[in-house]
């Protein structure tokens, strides 16, 4: 199968050291507007370099596409390719916008080709065994969720053209560092949200970013959990993620890759395996490789990626609500 890679920043490096340890797979191209990154990097791979997605895509004719771009060319860069019948992994958020989300559900319905979204910390070993227990009901129905994202990023985080921008990244920490863990409450309890009631702030880059660097929220879900959900871009340092799942007779706590079981005063921490090939930030998530694995598989076996346009939208439905929620002071529906 041939693959191509576009926009070759950072995150583009997981994705394509992933690629470039699969079987039956070919790093045909890379893209990139900025001529020297598209270059060096296709020198790395062994690979053509394009500047223009739409050229790539007539002389280059991948099988699949990888599209790590910023936020606002997701949309026309998947709808393109879904139409033509290419294969699309696309990094998150898949949508910025009600319109945008609304193509992509259409393009996905109406094209032959299998279309992802970069949930990648689902597949992380921690969350799956804490998934397991829920599922099983091992302690007892869900009663309750907390969130927290405590990371740092600093005004050169946003010195390129668009983190920072409405118009190119579509908010802030909400849609971009903390949907991952927006995504995995609901992802956990196996409920949608119903309702959000939220408000997001700048505190801490007033006059630099024109988006938020802080977010609280309060989701109701449609089995009766509420959740409460706090992130930030503000702290100090870049801190493990922490998701509590209370359930009926105990608390089950992810903590960065590690997961634990809170039960009557006393802490025991699951036994996981030792990932060999971990790629993520070294705080939270190592889940790149077996969701592009997956994403193969599912190809080659005709199946539909289980993290597509309509699943991985709504966590583009909820950000959205949390925005609307901020500006109108109330609870937001989602139902």
């Amino acid at each position: 199968m041939r693959v191509s890679v576009i926009g070759c920043g950072m995150i583009s490096r997981n994705h394509l050291r992933v690629l470039k340890s699969l079987k039956n797979v070919e790093i045909s191209s890379v893209v990139d507007i900025k001529k020297v990154r598209a270059d060096k990097t296709a020198k790395k791979y062994s690979c053509k370099a394009y500047y223009d997605y739409e050229t790539m895509l007539s002389e280059d004719k991948p099988d699949c596409i990888h599209i790590c771009t910023p936020h606002y060319l997701h949309v026309p860069m998947a709808v393109t390719a879904l139409r033509k019948g290419i294969h699309v992994l696309c990094e998150k958020p898949c949508a910025i916008s009600e319109e945008g989300l609304e193509l992509l559900h259409k393009a996905q319905e109406n094209s032959t080709a299998n279309f992802g979204v970069c949930f990648q910390n689902r597949y992380i070993e921690a969350v799956s065994a804490v998934k397991g227990i829920i599922d099983r009901k091992i302690y007892g129905r869900v009663e309750s969720v907390r969130a927290f994202v405590h990371w740092s990023r600093g005004e050169d985080y946003y010195s390129d053209d668009w983190h920072g921008t409405l118009e190119k990244e579509g908010g802030g920490v909400t849609v971009n560092q903390a949907i991952h863990t927006q995504d995995l409450m609901r992802y956990l309890i196996g409920s949608d949200a119903v309702s959000v009631t939220a408000h997001i702030f700048n505190d801490h880059l007033k006059g630099i970013i024109e988006v938020e660097d802080t977010v609280n929220a309060l989701f109701e879900y449609e089995n009766g959990v509420t959740a409460l959900f706090n992130a930030t871009t503000a702290f100090t340092d870049n801190r493990p993620v922490m998701i509590d799942i209370v359930c009926k007779r105990a608390t089950l706590r992810i903590e960065g890759d590690n997961a634990y079981i809170i039960s009557f005063g006393k802490v025991k921490q699951l036994r996981l395996k030792n990932k060999l090939d971990f790629i993520g930030k070294s705080y939270w998530g190592g889940g790149h490789a077996p969701l592009i694995k997956d994403f193969y598989e599912c190809i080659e076996n005709k199946k539909p990626f289980p993290v597509d346009a309509f699943e991985g939208g709504k966590a583009v439905e909820e950000f959205l609500a949390i925005y609307k929620s901020s500006e109108s002071g109330e609870k937001v529906y989602l139902k």
